[in-house]
This record gives structure tokens, sequence and C-alpha cells, in this order.
């Protein structure tokens, strides 16, 4: 398949965000006229920063409106498309009151969006985000195993967003092979781990929990997690190349760079940031602490099952499919430090030198 090119019009859905910020601005690099759903095309916070992400693209992005509960807009959203990146769902940063609160937005967005592309008669492929989530219960890992695309995360004993990913996920799958052959159009998944790097987007968002409270001093001690972590630059990449790529269609393709411990990441900060005014905590907390905390803190609770655990995952897959490579996590973790500095959601202390120049 050819990349760019005057008549290849590619939809991202939920644009504003920071796995589709990046996928917009490398689709508009390559030359694609790229299409991006908000939910408010009137939200200026959300959608200048995706007018000004790339100034010198072939084409303008376009912002239209995409709301994961109201089937209608995604005929007129699809209209015309003809590669579709699906990433829009919902990413809670505590527990819902409700699973359904998050499940129902997720399995029937996708299936909206589905819906629409077989509708549309334009449409050649589909890339859906995903996560390792579907595939191994997120991240109560089973100790010494190694994941890979086969594994899926059983829905009855997943925690709501590990279950809303699973059946968003087999919802899609179910739906393309009953499809007919008239409507069918090429199908692929991408599985990313924790996604982290550089932001783009100018609003705040679940994957910037890390960084902030490290960096904020929000938390004493840190837990004893690890986390497999991806680079939001590569895992753009990823998606791009799932849109071109042969061997891509019909497939799931997890995505991780390499693990590191939160205790990791707040030696990298201590060491980049301390000299900056920033009071990084690197005291790693007792488990049974982390547990008792997770009483008042809706955000470690979700944790809590994860604690001293590690997971490793195949990532064969996306590297003879997609090409795949990866940066080290170290940088990734320091370039979204700097970003949230730099864009404001971490405030700039006294000492604040800024990015080292390269």
């Amino acid at each position: 398949m050819a990349e760019g090119g005057d008549a290849t019009v590619v939809l991202v859905t939920g644009a504003s965000g920071f796995v589709a910020t990046h996928v917009c601005y490398q689709l508009l690099q390559k030359g694609y006229k790229v299409r991006g759903t908000v939910r408010d095309p009137s939200n200026e916070k959300k959608c200048k920063p995706l007018r000004e992400l790339c100034p010198d693209a072939k084409y303008p992005i376009e912002l239209v409106r995409g709301e994961l509960t109201e089937k209608e807009c995604w005929i007129e959203a699809v209209k015309g498309c003809h590669f579709v990146v699906h990433i829009a769902s919902p990413l809670p940063a505590a527990l819902p009151k409700h699973e359904d609160e998050i499940i129902k937005p997720a399995v029937n967005g996708t299936l909206s969006v589905l819906e629409a592309c077989a509708q549309s008669g334009t449409v050649k492929r589909v890339v859906l985000t995903s996560s390792v989530a579907a595939v191994s219960n997120g991240f109560l890992w089973e100790t010494g195993r190694l994941y890979n695309e086969k594994d899926w995360t059983d829905p009855s004993q997943a925690a709501p967003y590990e279950k809303s990913k699973t059946l968003a996920e087999k919802a899609a799958w179910d739906f393309i092979e009953k499809l007919p052959s008239e409507q069918k159009f090429e199908f692929a998944v991408i599985n990313p781990a924790l996604v982290l790097g550089p932001v783009m987007q100018g609003s705040n968002c679940t994957s910037m929990e890390i960084p902030m409270r490290l960096l904020m001093r929000q938390m004493p001690a840190v837990p004893k997690l690890n986390f497999p972590i991806i680079d939001v630059r590569d895992l753009a990449a990823g998606h791009i190349a799932a849109l071109t790529s042969d061997k891509a269609a019909g497939n799931r393709h997890i995505m991780v760079s390499e693990n590191m411990w939160f205790a990791e990441i707040a030696k990298v900060y201590a060491e980049e940031f301390k000299s900056q005014g920033y009071r990084v905590p690197t005291f790693v907390s007792p488990n049974w602490i982390v547990r008792l905390m997770a009483f008042t803190d809706p955000t470690l609770k979700m944790a809590t099952k994860a604690l001293s655990q590690i997971g490793t995952y195949d990532t064969t897959q996306a590297k003879e499919h997609l090409d795949m490579k990866t940066r080290p996590a170290r940088e990734t973790v320091i370039d979204m430090a700097y970003s949230l500095i730099e864009r404001g959601f971490v405030p700039k202390t006294a000492k604040y030198t800024g990015p080292k120049k390269a």
C-alpha cells in the first residue's frame, strides 16, 4: 500500500488524546489527509494543539465530532475515508462506580465505528488500539510466563478497564469475522503496554499520573510496581505501519520496549531533576503500607494486586509485521517529564533549566 498521496484520507478517533495526537502528527508529517474526531470541535483547549501540530503539513487536519455513545455521528465521520485508526476508549484514573461506565462506551463505540466503516464503501483497513490489558489481565501476571498474541484476558476475572479492552477487542474480531464479503475490510490490532513519552495534547490524561506524582511529590514513597513500557512515539509509528503493512492485516501486535520498576523511574527523575528543584521520592514503600493507603487512594487501589509482580511479553510479531523499533525507557520517561513541565502540567521551579540541548 502506498503511503500518503492526494487520495489517502485517514480517520483518527479520539484525536485529542495522548496516543492519538502523536498518530495524527506522524500521519500529517507523511502527507496523509487526516480527519480527527473530538467530542467538541469548538473546545479550543483540546483542538488548538491539534490544529498547531504540524504547521507545514501538506493538508491541514480536519476535526469533526465523534462521541462513542452516539452511533449516528460515525457514519459522517467515516465518510470518504480510506483508513481508520480507532483509538478512542475510556481510560479511568480510578475505579468507576459501575463497570458499565467504561465497558459500554468501549464496546458499543468500537462496534459503531466498525459498522460505519462497513457501510462506507471506501474504508480499506482499520487499525484498532487495544491493550496488553486484553492479553494478560492487565498487570495480574503469572510468574515466569511469556505472554503473546494468542493469550487473552478472562473477562470474568478482570477489573473494569481490563474487561472493557478485552470485550471491545473480542467484539471487533467477531464483527469482522461475520461481515458479508461485499462489506469486508482489512483489520489489525495494536496491543500496547503502559504508554509514556512526551505529551503533545492540551489536556490532562491518565498516562501523566506517574511522572506528575513523582515530580510534584504527591506521594511520600513509591510502591513496588513494575511497568512494561512503550514510548508513545514508537507506538504511533507502529499504528501507521499497521495501516500499510501487508503482514499486519488479521493480526494482533504487542508493543513493549522494556520494563521498569516504579523505583527505577523515580531514581531517573531524581538524578535528572533534583538539581532543578524537584524533590522526587525514591524510598520504596513496603507492600502492606501501599495496601493500607489504597483504602483512601482510588489510583493505588487499582494497583495493589500487581505489587511485586513482573510481566513479560513476546514482541516478535510487532517486530516482524511492523518493523517495530523502540527507544530506551529511560529516554521515554525523561522526555515525558520535560514535556509536562514545558507544557505547564507540572510547575517550573526557580532552579528549572529545561531540557538539555543535543
